[in-house]
């Protein structure tokens, strides 16, 4: 589905579903346990149930998402962005051409950091999460290496689980093990499915719109004066990167319960869909002869990006806070910030659903 409107009506028919029950070569044993995108589908999290299963999992990790928690944790966001841009002053000094990773030095480290104190992880073990976590959205690996790594990475929230159980702490780890133990709601692996779910939603949402968004502005060096005037508010100007140029592409999938018609197009039953929320974020139908450029003052600010209805993504507005507490004051510290190379020169990640850059070589002045 590439349209606007195709991609709202999959999503918000009842005969679209997110469970691999429903996907007939699944079921039928066509799908080879190495392919690239398994862990997505064999996945037992809300991201991949429907109805009262889905709601049950969803009321559990919406706790992570909370309006209070989010605030809560504004101070602390705040508090890492100010010392990631001292380290990202700190290596453009010491680097000869004075050109730096702002993807490596504050897109990344950034969400990484607000999601291991989100679940009361050690210092000691954040090292390795990160770097797991790296792999486990690189789609240019070898299936051998995603399923290391994703067996790691289960190991490890495992191990984290098992140290909560035994001392809780103001986490969610602790909250979501309270709540399977008072109510036997949350299975072992639900739980911990759910915490690779909220790595998914926090981690590289986050990391891919502070890039996106650096890329967007300094690219349009008038709209940026705009925002920096402040003619045009910030948040708005984040809300156009999401449409134009959002953080993901596609997620792995949803299938049809049923024959049905999309935008037109008949569909048998027990076939994968793929959501193209990129394309529909640019149609033409939808905002017009416009669509494809980038422009802070349009007036239709709606998108997709975070999906839609029931499955709407929960770390939407942690996203959003996370980049308006970075993005003004990384352009307030270095207003003529801009990007190292060509536009053309830059990496795009090697996978269907994040969209992306490898690097964000930038200089600061």
């Amino acid at each position: 589905m590439t349209t606007h409107a195709a991609v709202t009506e999959a999503l918000a028919d009842q005969r679209v579903q997110k469970d691999k029950k429903h996907w007939r070569a699944f079921n039928a044993g066509e799908i080879p346990p190495d392919w690239p995108l398994i862990s997505w589908i064999i996945a037992e999290n809300m991201l991949t149930s429907d109805g009262e299963e889905h709601t049950r999992l969803r009321k559990l990790v919406s706790k992570a998402f909370t309006p209070r928690r989010i605030e809560r944790m504004r101070e602390g966001v705040v508090a890492i962005v100010e010392g990631l841009l001292d380290r990202v002053e700190a290596e453009a000094a010491a680097s000869a051409d004075g050109v730096v990773d702002l993807k490596a030095l504050l897109a990344q480290p950034l969400p990484m950091t607000v999601i291991s104190d989100l679940f009361g992880l050690d210092e000691e073990a954040r090292p390795k999460l990160h770097r797991l976590v790296g792999v486990f959205f690189d789609q240019s690996v070898t299936p051998e290496e995603a399923m290391t790594t994703f067996m790691e990475m289960w190991g490890l929230l495992t191990e984290l689980v098992g140290a909560k159980r035994a001392e809780p702490g103001d986490d969610l780890t602790s909250a979501l093990i309270a709540a399977r133990d008072e109510d036997d709601r949350l299975s072992e692996d639900e739980l911990i499915w759910s915490l690779v779910l909220i790595i998914s939603a926090g981690y590289e949402t986050t990391m891919n719109l502070i890039a996106n968004a650096v890329r967007a502005l300094v690219g349009h060096r008038d709209q940026l004066d705009m925002v920096l005037r402040g003619e045009v508010e910030w948040s708005r100007a984040v809300e156009e990167v999401l449409r134009w140029d959002g953080p993901g592409e596609f997620v792995p999938m949803r299938y049809t319960t049923e024959d049905v018609e999309l935008a037109g197009v008949a569909v048998p039953a027990g076939e994968p869909l793929l959501m193209g929320y990129g394309s529909a974020g640019r149609d033409e139908e939808r905002y017009g002869p416009t669509a494809h450029l980038f422009d802070v003052t349009r007036e239709d600010t709606s998108h997709l990006t975070f999906s839609h209805g029931r499955h709407y993504c929960l770390g939407a507005s942690l996203a959003r806070m996370e980049v308006l507490e970075a993005l003004p004051r990384l352009f307030g510290r270095f207003p003529g910030l801009d990007v190292a190379v060509a536009d053309e020169e830059l990496v795009p990640l090697p996978s269907i659903i994040g969209s992306g850059v490898e690097a964000l070589p930038v200089r600061l002045r």
